[in-house]
């Protein structure tokens, strides 16, 4: 899968990050090529299985796991943790880095033409296998994504601002397009998975129906809803136009924390929108001053522009009566 060319302009990228952050695009390279294929190349998105956390497997996602390990070999990463696999890999015994990986994110959508990624975060290796990555999610020194879509684009945050660089489909090349995004304050846009509305905490559907409400609601705004079921397209529309991002712990059997992962997604997409200037939570505590407590943990995640995060996490501390459905004029917005 691999390429002669040099998979991404180096400037910018920390010295001893360069052969890790190389492999990676050099495999999401020509995963792209493999993608933009479709029907015409293997049936990437057949079942082949589950996952340790029960989630269904795709064809691409075992095949991009197996391209992510051999390539990161003898890059500096020592310990390799995927969403994939049970337990840690030992890729280089004298490495200095552990590398935590999404291979695969929104496989669902493979066969249907929507933008998919690779979600990754880095630490410094420290402590042995378990203790590389059990820590706290502030100790990552990089973490970003790739998104296969009609561009094939790679974001980056190594903890002084975010990176933005773009697949150029001629030199295959990942080239800068913007040295330092930001994520717009505020915006008219929520993405959550409305079917399960029945389900969510009441502060959720508290905030949701005032959202609903419109311009005669006290957001005093209409919105627009958005949802795409992969958290990098979600994660890349939202760094690029603003907005909130809501996937909640439920009242369903095994969603009580959510579904996403701690060390594989949350984590990482909370560290590049902290970068960008957004903010990213459980809906309680901020996701960058929490622990990583076990490889696949699940928590609930609320991540986006700073003005709509600020609103949604006041809803948790308002009085039982006030996110009732029949209330109207909640305290917070009485000023």
């Amino acid at each position: 899968m691999g390429s002669t060319i040099a998979p991404i302009s180096p400037e910018g990228i920390p010295t001893a990050l360069l052969p890790a952050i190389s492999a990676l695009c050099s495999v999401g390279r020509s995963l792209s090529r493999q993608i933009a294929r479709g029907p015409l190349g293997a049936s990437l998105g057949r079942n082949v299985g589950t996952n340790t956390g029960g989630d269904g497997q795709k064809a691409l996602d075992v095949l991009a796991d197996t391209a992510f390990a051999a390539a990161l070999s003898g890059t500096g990463v020592r310990y390799f943790a995927s969403e994939e696999r049970e337990e840690i890999v030992e890729l280089e015994p004298t490495g200095h880095l552990a590398l935590a990986i999404d291979p695969l994110d929104g496989s669902s959508n493979i066969d249907v033409n929507v933008s998919i990624g690779t979600i990754f975060s880095i630490y410094e290796a420290c402590g042995g296998a378990e203790a590389s990555f059990l820590r706290r999610v502030r100790d990552q020194i990089a973490a970003g994504y790739i998104i296969y879509g009609p561009q094939t684009s790679l974001i980056v945050t190594f903890g002084q601002g975010v990176r933005y660089y773009t697949l150029d489909p001629e030199t295959q090349v990942f080239e800068l397009a913007q040295d330092h995004l930001c994520l717009p304050e505020q915006s008219g846009e929520f993405a959550i998975n409305a079917s399960n509305y029945r389900h969510w905490p009441v502060p959720i559907r508290a905030y949701i129906d005032d959202c609903l409400a419109g311009e005669e609601g006290p957001h005093a705004r209409n919105y627009n809803m958005r949802w795409i079921a992969s958290l990098v397209a979600e994660t890349h529309r939202i760094l690029t136009r603003g907005g909130l991002f809501l996937y909640p712990g439920d009242a369903r059997r095994g969603y009580t924390r959510g579904r996403l992962r701690m060390l594989y997604e949350c984590a990482p997409i909370a560290f590049v929108i902290e970068q960008a200037g957004g903010k990213a939570s459980d809906g309680l505590l901020a996701i960058m001053d929490q622990r990583v407590e076990d490889l696949h943990e699940r928590v609930p995640l609320i991540f986006g522009s700073p003005a709509q995060m600020d609103r949604v996490t006041v809803y948790h501390d308002l009085p039982p009566a006030e996110t009732s459905a029949l209330f109207s004029e909640r305290s917070l917005f009485r000023v």
